[in-house]
């Protein structure tokens, strides 16, 4: 009986893994691609993940720069596939240099179809923010020492 036990729990973790994509990295957004998303093709709209990928960038400006930031460009942003309702989209963000007022910061989307344990990459971009003052100014990421 222990045995039944041991063997379903282990079955149900490795389907129940989402597996770690990239070497680098950190999980920010998980998320489930819903009807509502959809172009009129039926795919999950690409404004819609482009968004997503907006907000994990924008959660790894605000706790390097531990306050507001805006972002100010999107860079070489391809789609390589589509996300398809009821895919689990992941985020991963890195963040790749830090300037006096700035941060440039690498986003990973994978997407896995909902009941497939494959999860593969649709699309990455940077993202450069600049951190802001409580009056929308550019301040320094970092205060000086």
């Amino acid at each position: 009986m222990t045995d039944d036990v041991d063997a379903n729990l282990a079955r149900g973790l490795e389907l129940a893994s989402h597996g770690r994509q990239q070497d680098e990295g950190v999980l920010v957004i998980r998320t489930i691609a819903m009807p509502a998303d959809t172009n009129p093709s039926g795919d999950i709209f690409g404004g819609w993940l482009m968004s997503q990928m907006d907000l994990a960038a924008g959660n790894m400006a605000g706790r390097v720069s531990q306050g507001r930031g805006a972002t100010v460009a999107v860079e070489a942003m391809k789609f390589l596939r589509p996300v398809k309702v009821g895919d689990e989209v992941t985020l991963y963000a890195t963040l790749r240099a830090v300037g006096r007022t700035s941060m440039r910061i690498h986003v990973d989307a994978w997407a896995r179809p909902r009941y497939s344990g494959n999860a593969e990459k649709v699309t990455d971009a940077d993202f450069v923010f600049v951190a802001l003052e409580k009056d929308g100014t550019p301040r320094l990421v970092f205060d000086e020492p």
